[in-house]
């Protein structure tokens, strides 16, 4: 086909007009640009010349920009975005972490193809040091440091900064594909266990003589002893003892029950105006001494001697005067 009328065919007026972008680039890392943030120097985007910007303008691509940097001498891929177009002509700048992952150093060329990935859903990552178990809540801080991504490659080592420190996570697994875009999606994340975590041992059991440590059939004959004592004990069943050293009546009995007392007998003989005084049997709860059925019977009350504090004069001394 000629175009403009005739003749050989020619260049397209608009370089790579109707085709997918492609081109070869000299890669550097970001030290040689001027651009020293840290979405920069830690993220997943690149730097492109102006130059790419006026062709990819022109050509019917997907939003946002995603791109396929490959270096066919060690066939090793990555996927990255792209955060601005200031490079110089023939020239990209791409982070430490992403010219590692490629294989490449400054001054190494690189294919560059814009490409379209799908949303992500899951992805699953695995610290490198066991460092990276120090932070309080990883989740959190992944999220915050991957917004300085556009897109995710399985297989990808990744650094991120944190409290000036660089942790390295390998991209185990990302779903749907192989390589995803994490520009405005629901993704779940999950982690592996970092790299030379050793979990903790269970605690060992203490070494004991062979004297000390009965054996599973004398284990077993003690605590069903215990258990039989257990079983049979009787609370308050205990033999008690008198304070005046004689033998305790037997109130309780075989069963453990105690014996109800009797109550009182009421006092038929009752006079008015008459006062009477009858012994009352076992009132006192504290008696100095326990009384003998013989002295019950012949006590009478009140036929004790009384005594005076101050010695009377004899009533019967006459009177002089």
């Amino acid at each position: 086909m000629a175009w403009f009328g005739g003749g050989n065919p020619g260049p397209p007026p608009f370089p790579g007009f109707g085709s997918g972008f492609k081109s070869m680039y000299r890669a550097y890392s970001m030290v040689f640009s001027t651009k020293t943030s840290e979405e920069i120097k830690h993220g997943g985007k690149i730097i492109m010349p102006p130059s790419a910007l006026e062709q990819l303008a022109r050509l019917n691509i997907s939003y946002p920009m995603l791109f396929k940097l490959s270096n066919s001498q060690h066939s090793r891929i990555t996927h990255c975005g792209v955060l601005e177009f200031v490079a110089e002509e023939g020239r990209i700048f791409l982070p430490h972490w992403m010219m590692n992952q490629l294989y490449i150093r400054d001054g190494d060329l690189v294919e560059l193809d814009n490409v379209s990935l799908q949303l992500a859903t899951f992805s699953k990552f695995q610290p490198q040091t066991v460092d990276f178990l120090d932070i309080s809540n990883p989740k959190a801080v992944l999220e915050s440091k991957l917004r300085s991504f556009a897109c995710l490659t399985k297989g990808d080592t990744i650094g991120i900064e944190y409290n000036a420190k660089i942790y390295e996570l390998l991209v185990l697994d990302t779903q749907p594909g192989n390589a995803v875009s994490i520009i405005e999606c629901d993704m779940k994340v999950d982690f592996a266990a970092p790299v030379g975590y050793k979990s903790p041992e269970p605690p060992q059991r203490m070494e004991t003589d062979a004297a000390d440590d009965p054996s599973d059939t004398e284990r077993d004959t003690l605590i069903k002893e215990v258990l039989e004592k257990q079983g049979k004990f009787k609370a308050f069943a205990g033999e008690g003892q008198r304070l005046n050293g004689k033998a305790k009546p037997d109130k309780v009995s075989e069963e453990g029950s105690e014996v109800k007392p009797t109550r009182g007998i009421p006092n038929y003989n009752y006079r008015r105006g008459k006062i009477s005084f009858e012994k009352a049997k076992n009132l006192n709860p504290h008696p100095p001494e326990v009384m003998d059925d013989d002295d019950e019977e012949d006590f009478v009350a009140f036929q004790g001697q009384g005594q005076h504090l101050r010695i009377r004069k004899n009533k019967s001394k006459t009177n002089h005067h």
